[in-house]
């Protein structure tokens, strides 16, 4: 039984999205680049969907997109080499700039974790699915989504902490 994706409804699952891409990408202006360009390759053309799973058909979809951009970014040359150290700029609009500190660390350490582990903590942490829900949108084993994400929460921890995975 397939039915088409509606459109109407995509708007709510803007922040569920954003949040998993921010973990993908480990900043927020990438993160709205890659939520921007999955909505357009989303709505370029009609979806049917086999199930009710309207989150988790965007959830791959976000995931394909930022393969997609890394393959990409990995094609390109680079001209000058990145710098070692980023100056940290603060966000004006954060209220405890302690926490917003602390949300860059866990989303830099998220976005670092081999791409099995990322994208579980990123389903069932950041998006809020439950085990079955993320193992059916990974389409892996709901035992593999535990013990993944077991694996994944051990490393950022461990990141955030200061040691290394």
């Amino acid at each position: 039984m397939q039915r088409p994706l509606d459109a109407a409804q995509l708007g709510d699952h803007l922040d569920r999205l954003y949040r998993a891409a921010w973990a993908l990408c480990g900043s927020r202006p990438d993160a709205e680049d890659l939520v921007q360009e999955t909505y357009a390759r989303v709505l370029a053309r009609p979806r049917l969907l086999r199930n009710e799973d309207d989150l988790g058909y965007l959830l791959r979809a976000l995931r394909n997109t930022f393969l997609t951009q890394k393959r990409t970014e990995g094609r390109r040359l680079r001209p000058d080499p990145l710098p070692e150290q980023f100056d940290l700029v603060a966000d004006p609009q954060a209220r405890e700039p302690q926490a917003a500190l602390e949300a860059r660390d866990l989303y830099a350490a998220v976005a670092a974790l081999p791409a099995d582990y990322r994208d579980i903590l990123v389903a069932v942490d950041v998006t809020g699915l439950s085990y079955k829900e993320a193992a059916r949108a990974l389409r892996i084993p709901v035992g593999t989504v535990m013990s993944r994400l077991y694996r994944a929460r051990q490393q950022v921890v461990r990141r955030v902490e200061g040691g290394s995975a």
